[in-house]
């Protein structure tokens, strides 16, 4: 029975490094083939269009006959340790900024963004805390910190986000409440949040019904870009936190939809 197991996790291991290859490939060239991944792979055909066709459902690809394309969207998601350098400055002083909402003793909700990362780098001096998460760069950050106590959100965890993510997720955030969520989006346009996966949509919008202060972290490149999935109007959250390069025209127009807008200066 042991070594059943042992051969079930590492054939499941094995399996998620394929698709993230089949998932980095397509970002990287644009379009792959079937024949050319079967080759790569030494798998067969059926289990690469079952693969594609798992991507396809995550949003990062489109199937097309002998192969798949990337998808306008998919260009947006990246890698954690390449979404972290976008607007690295305006993430850290968003993230100074958002600990003066936070208080010893309260439940801190951070979703699956750098920006919540950022924060959650600077959170043990105001422990004890409880943390909830999704995202594992944060639990794996956190766990073991004197006076943090992470609470992870199960799911299917997808590489690609490093995140666990889904109904499962979904479902075990809407059972927990937090006094405070910090949280981050792909795009805001039209004063909507936008996000590129609607998973990640999915486990956003259950830390937002459940959490008693909501707060979106937006540096500048956020207006800058454009998504495919709604996560919510921007007058859902109690307060969204910009940093100083964002053009103060944009802040006029939040502000001017009835938006509640801290500027992050330093």
């Amino acid at each position: 029975m042991g070594e059943v197991g042992v051969a079930q996790v590492d054939g499941t291991v094995s399996q998620q490094q394929r698709r993230e290859q089949i998932r980095q490939d397509v970002l990287a060239h644009g379009h792959v083939r079937i024949e050319q991944l079967v080759e790569e792979h030494g798998v067969s055909g059926m289990t690469i269009h079952r693969d594609l066709d798992l991507l396809e459902r995550q949003g990062w690809l489109r199937k097309i006959r002998g192969g798949a394309t990337s998808t306008p969207g998919s260009l947006l998601a990246r890698s954690v340790g390449a979404r972290r350098s976008d607007a690295a400055d305006a993430k850290a002083r968003i993230a100074r900024h958002a600990l003066r909402h936070i208080t010893s003793g309260q439940v801190v909700a951070i979703d699956d963004s750098t920006s919540g990362l950022a924060v959650a780098e600077l959170l043990a001096p105001a422990a004890p805390l409880t943390v909830v998460t999704n995202f594992l760069p944060v639990i794996n950050l956190l766990s073991g910190q004197d006076g943090l106590h992470v609470i992870g959100l199960g799911g299917d965890y997808h590489p690609g986000f490093d995140a666990f993510l889904g109904l499962h997720a979904a479902d075990m955030a809407d059972t927990l409440r937090s006094d405070v969520l910090l949280l981050s989006t792909t795009a805001v346009v039209d004063g909507h949040c936008l996000h590129r996966s609607q998973e990640t949509v999915q486990v956003k919008r259950a830390l937002m019904r459940t959490a008693a202060t909501r707060v979106l972290l937006a540096d500048h490149s956020k207006f800058e870009r454009r998504a495919v999935h709604e996560l919510a109007p921007l007058t859902d959250f109690d307060l969204v936190i910009v940093d100083a390069d964002t053009p103060p025209a944009v802040v006029e127009g939040l502000r001017g939809r009835g938006v509640a807008v801290e500027i992050a200066e330093a």
